[in-house]
């Protein structure tokens, strides 16, 4: 707390407790000292007046002390706020890069070859990093931008490869204005294309369903896998997603991952309120 002070208020503070400090001991040692008493009772023999002043400044003293701790907390509350904000901005920078990369090399193979589906790509590539760059800033988007993003997200996936796969997007949301943190659900739509859709060459599939209500917001995700592509531990992706929630959604969150027979469950719940 004493480092976020400013030099000029630390040196007041200094200040003052050397004075409250001073005052008894002064006139105690006056007492004993010049007086000769033997015993001291503090503020004895003195004019009320002397009494009442004294009284008045521990009193003020006590009521600045208060206001002072505050203020103190107040100013901690918001350095640990703004160092919250500050690291959920830089989470949210890191999504999906590995996928905007892998994009661009796409195109420029290319548009040598096909230029009308590049410039399509191009036009659905630029919406996706429109989104991430200024939607992705805010603290809340609306659940239908969200699932517009996803979507899109989806479509331009689909453009890319030159194989067959089931995809299903269901939602049922009951309001779509309800707001909810930006690219969560992205984390686990890209690593479900990484880890499983783009390391398939056959049957490869990919559900997901959300759901909105008063409550909250459910996103659940299952897609298939090549087991023998399994990495034992866990993506940068999983890890931002984890310390995001913590962040934004301080024990208002459930995330579920499982693994079984070759496929990916992944289910989370953020909670309304």
């Amino acid at each position: 707390m004493i480092t976020h002070l400013k030099r000029t208020n630390w040196l007041w503070v200094k200040v003052i407790v050397l004075t409250t400090v001073a005052i008894p001991l002064g006139i105690t040692a006056y007492e004993l000292i010049i007086l000769g008493k033997e015993s001291v009772m503090f503020l004895g023999g003195y004019p009320a007046a002397w009494g009442i002043t004294v009284m008045l400044y521990y009193a003020l003293l006590l009521v600045a002390g208060v206001i002072w701790l505050i203020v103190q907390l107040k100013a901690l509350v918001s350095l640990k706020n703004e160092k919250m904000k500050n690291e959920l901005l830089h989470l949210q920078s890191q999504v999906n890069p590995h996928f905007f990369f892998n994009m661009l090399n796409n195109l420029y193979g290319l548009v040598g070859k096909d230029t009308d589906r590049a410039q399509a790509l191009i036009l659905k590539l630029s919406d996706l990093m429109r989104y991430s760059i200024y939607e992705g800033e805010k603290p809340f988007v609306t659940i239908k931008e969200e699932v517009g993003y996803l979507q899109n997200y989806i479509a331009l996936h689909k453009m890319r490869y030159h194989k067959t796969i089931d995809i299903r997007f269901n939602t049922d949301i009951a309001d779509e204005k309800a707001q909810i943190r930006p690219l969560l659900f992205i984390i686990l739509l890209e690593n479900a294309f990484k880890h499983g859709v783009e390391k398939l060459r056959n049957d490869a599939f990919l559900h997901i369903n959300i759901k909105a209500n008063a409550e909250a917001v459910t996103f659940e995700i299952e897609n298939n896998f090549d087991a023998s592509e399994l990495s034992e531990k866990p993506g940068i992706g999983l890890k931002n997603l984890k310390r995001r929630l913590e962040l934004a959604y301080p024990k208002k969150y459930k995330l579920v991952l499982t693994n079984d027979n070759s496929v990916f469950r992944a289910h989370l719940q953020l909670k309304n309120g």
